[in-house]
């Protein structure tokens, strides 16, 4: 039976021109959906195995250029200098359709196999150390400052527990030795590595190492002048609201920030937002109606 041709563009949905981004993003997405834990669906296993053939190819840039120039003569069925088509080749190898083989530490199609043969006939030269694995693992801004184990479920299926440093940046890499894919013939299992991103906080915006943060204070708060709390990564600080302070100044809580690459930590900015109560009770409205009559402050004096 001839062997069938896999497009791995179709199968993680991009284009052929698509950048190594693109291609990461949709594996990581189709992987999600048919990771076989959370898919109870009959085809979800062989999906998701699929999904990782496609990943492993596309991700690399030389099997991807032996794809493209080999797996692409496949489908047009372009004869070879021989003068047999690649479909009569693989068919005189009386290869089947749903053949699975082991290759490396994982398993993929006899496709896969015969495209990447180069890569296949090395596992009979001697040992071979296993594939060095990486993923992405998304922290909050708590967990990167305070680092701590971690338990992770990887794609794979595998369960690995992580001790995270503490005070972890976004964009580095933690190298969990021997944590890859396995070795054959006795070579050393490779390496899984970690890629840290921070997770978007609904409190803090970052500003490379610095933080910034919005600070409530009421009315009379910001014109006497105040001590209020302000929340930081390691819980609450206490921060002194000048008198006389309008929406939008910056209070600068010195080291209260990001871990920085060389040291030491950034600053968190607590920029101040006066607030004002959106059911007035009687009594405020008193007070504010008082404040009005008897207060010559205009906040428009000389706009025109």
């Amino acid at each position: 039976m001839a062997l069938e041709y896999k497009d791995y563009y179709e199968v993680l949905g991009v284009a052929r021109d698509a950048s190594k981004e693109e291609i990461r993003r949709a594996y990581r997405k189709l992987a999600r959906e048919y990771h076989p834990d959370l898919n109870q669906d009959s085809d979800a296993e062989e999906r998701f195995k699929e999904v990782g053939e496609a990943y492993e190819v596309l991700s690399d840039p030389s099997k991807r250029e032996r794809y493209d120039r080999l797996g692409s003569q496949w489908r047009a069925r372009e004869q070879t200098s021989a003068g047999a088509s690649f479909e009569d080749f693989f068919d005189r190898q009386g290869f089947d359709d749903h053949v699975r083989v082991e290759f490396g530490d994982g398993v993929f199609s006899e496709f896969f196999e015969r495209l990447f043969g180069e890569d296949a006939a090395r596992a009979g030269s001697g040992p071979l150390r296993g594939r060095d694995r990486e993923a992405v693992l998304e922290l909050s801004l708590e967990d990167a400052v305070a680092g701590g184990r971690r338990r992770l479920s990887l794609e794979d299926g595998r369960i690995l527990e992580v001790n995270i440093p503490a005070g972890v940046r976004e964009g580095q890499r933690i190298r969990l030795p021997g944590k890859g894919g396995a070795g054959r013939d006795g070579g050393a299992p490779g390496d899984h590595y970690l890629q840290i991103r921070l997770k978007p906080d609904p409190r803090f915006r970052r500003r490379g190492d610095d933080l910034d943060v919005d600070l409530a204070v009421a009315p009379w708060e910001a014109a006497l002048g105040a001590t209020v709390s302000v929340p930081t990564l390691t819980g609450t600080a206490r921060v002194r609201v000048p008198p006389g302070s309008s929406s939008g100044r910056r209070l600068r809580l010195r080291g209260r920030g990001l871990p920085k690459q060389a040291g030491g930590h950034g600053d968190l900015h607590a920029i101040v937002r006066i607030m004002v109560p959106k059911h007035v009770s009687e009594q405020d409205r008193r007070l504010f109606e008082k404040l009005a009559d008897e207060s010559d402050f205009d906040p428009r004096q000389g706009q025109g």
